[in-house]
């Protein structure tokens, strides 16, 4: 099973797009003037043909009222971004034991890093590498000149995050995971944000697919994947018809693809170390980082130019581990952080409870049917691992995290 990914430029002549016969869908990327606009993706038989008109009626269907809304923009002339006064910025990568994974990362990145008006780097590239079992990570980054190098002994995601709070020169740091490749307009789009909105805290991104190779890389995106949609977001205190914000931090972005001023992150103290805490408890991190952020009065924004692609897991059993452990368990684990240190949102928490179990018994049940891209057991996992996190996961990881401090400082 394996989609071909195609990138299409609704304002050029439309192609027509043959599958091969291993081909067993099509995803297309839709973008006007080279920015995102716009995802679909189909089954389709192999060896199908998508002719020009097939396209354009998808087009049509799918962005149709984002074109005309950019060409109104267009014809009001807003004014452009100024990226005059963009601020300095860090790039940091915190990876573990991955180094291939790493290369193909900093290779899209680094071309962004060199400008031709321009003789020095155009930001900071900081790998952080993560209690690693070799040195072929470092050995990587040595041979890159405008790459630098820290080892955090600390297991665990938020030690490699904090560790770049500290290391980092950047005013703007931004974080972007080893899995990732960097879109060629993703500098474009922070720039953007940013000169959009100085007074802004955080930024997040668009994340699409980088392969949907495998069954489990399809139906991972079937239900969304990491997208969060093609318009800009300011969120700020509050949202309208939302009356669990902010504590659903999921509206906001995805850890792999997110910036902050670091004076914002010193401030608050860094990333909370028992979240994103390793293979115990590999995920919730980023939520939390989010809702402190907003919840100390900060605007976050939310851009889709500002676009990475992931690459995601590739077998049932990467995918289901990440349902159960990084979503179910570390959901419910920021949860309950927040349950803990925020009194004044405890009514909105416990109804963002009752809402997730609704709607992860919802998805199971359709799943039961067939209704749903993907398997009862991983939607089981999920849930199972929300029960666990409910049940003192984010108490017993902060004993971990304790001892490992207490242990390597």
């Amino acid at each position: 099973m394996s989609y071909l990914i195609q990138e299409i430029e609704v304002t050029q002549f439309l192609p027509t797009i043959s599958l091969s016969e291993n081909h067993t869908g099509v995803a297309l990327i839709l973008r006007r003037q080279d920015k995102p606009i716009g995802f679909f993706m189909q089954a389709l038989p192999a060896k199908s043909v998508l002719t020009s008109e097939t396209i354009m009626q998808i087009i049509s269907n799918q962005v149709g009222k984002k074109i005309i809304e950019e060409s109104i923009r267009e014809e009001l002339k807003v004014e452009a971004a100024n990226y005059g006064d963009f601020p300095s910025l860090t790039v940091t990568i915190c990876t573990k034991d991955r180094p291939d994974n790493l290369a193909r990362c900093l290779k899209s990145l680094i071309k962004l890093q060199q400008s031709d008006l321009e003789a020095k780097p155009r930001f900071e590239i900081l790998v952080v590498d993560n209690a690693p079992s070799n040195n072929s990570t470092k050995e990587l980054v040595a041979a890159l000149s405008t790459v630098s190098y820290v080892r955090e002994p600390k297991p665990g995601l938020n030690f490699a995050r904090n560790r770049a709070i500290q290391e980092a020169n950047g005013e703007i740091l931004a974080y972007i995971d080893d899995d990732v490749v960097v879109d060629r307009n993703w500098l474009n789009g922070l720039m953007e944000a940013w000169a959009e909105n100085t007074s802004a805290g955080a930024f997040t991104g668009q994340v699409l697919s980088y392969a949907l190779e495998t069954e489990a890389q399809i139906v991972c995106e079937q239900r969304g994947g990491f997208r969060k949609g093609f318009d800009k977001i300011r969120f700020g205190q509050t949202l309208p018809d939302n009356p669990l914000y902010p504590c659903g931090a999921g509206v906001f972005g995805v850890g792999c693809n997110m910036a902050f001023r670091r004076e914002i992150l010193i401030k608050l103290g860094g990333f909370d170390e028992a979240l994103d805490a390793g293979a115990a408890l590999p995920g919730g991190g980023d939520h939390d980082m989010f809702y402190r952020v907003v919840r100390a009065g900060y605007i976050l924004v939310y851009e889709p130019l500002y676009l990475v692609y992931h690459e995601h897991r590739r077998d049932y059993a990467g995918l289901k581990r990440q349902y159960s452990r990084s979503w179910g368990l570390g959901f419910t684990s920021y949860i309950t952080k927040c349950y803990l240190s925020d009194p004044s949102q405890r009514q909105k928490l416990r109804h963002l409870i009752l809402w997730w179990f609704n709607y992860e018994l919802r998805q199971l049940s359709e799943s039961l049917l067939g209704k749903h891209p993907l398997s009862p057991n991983i939607l089981l996992a999920e849930l199972l691992g929300g029960i666990t996190g409910l049940l003192g996961e984010y108490s017993r990881s902060k004993k971990r995290t304790e001892k490992i401090i207490r242990q390597l400082s």
